[in-house]
């Protein structure tokens, strides 16, 4: 790109803009129910101290991968979505290395770049006071409505207002 850029990251995809934002072309991070790990932390510190709501599960395989679990997928992670993109969402998973939770983060973006956080407020697959501590310390400007994990799907207009939010304070300050 040729000017300033806006990483937009969900849920584990936190984890990545936060790692990859220190590019000097990276203007700001959205955090849409993303996770945000500090330097030297891991994604699964993320989670000490809080309780995942038990709609979420997790199935690990035994060759180290998980998928959402397929019976609890709709409740967990789109429960405000239709049956049919539930169900398309869930049997279209790509299914995620959990070893990727135990790795440690070698800087964070948001200590550095301004930061926005849209909180669904019905998201089934992190605690609600964990999402919020980690947007109170990023210092993010916060955004919460009601939704489910899938927030972008069932609140697009929403997402879509804090990415131009964040994309016009990128745009005043490269001027």
């Amino acid at each position: 790109m040729d000017g300033p850029a806006i990483l937009v990251g969900h849920s584990w995809g936190g984890t990545v803009i936060t790692e990859a934002g220190v590019d000097s072309k990276v203007a700001g991070l959205v955090y849409v129910s993303a996770l945000s790990p500090d330097t030297g932390e891991t994604t699964a510190q993320q989670y000490q101290g809080f309780v995942t709501p038990p709609e979420f599960v997790i199935d690990t395989q035994s060759d180290g991968f998980g998928f959402i679990d397929l019976a609890k997928f709709k409740a967990g992670f789109a429960a405000d979505t239709t049956d049919s993109d539930a169900a398309f969402m869930r049997d279209s998973q790509v299914p995620i290395n959990m070893s990727a939770f135990g790795t440690t983060l070698t800087q964070a973006a948001w200590r550095s770049k301004p930061s926005w956080a849209v909180i669904a407020t019905d998201d089934k697959a992190f605690d609600q006071r964990m999402l919020q501590h980690m947007a109170k310390r990023m210092g993010a400007k916060v955004t919460e409505v009601a939704a489910s994990h899938a927030v972008f799907m069932t609140q697009p207009k929403v997402v879509a207002d804090v990415i131009d939010q964040a994309a016009q304070v990128a745009s005043r300050k490269s001027k």
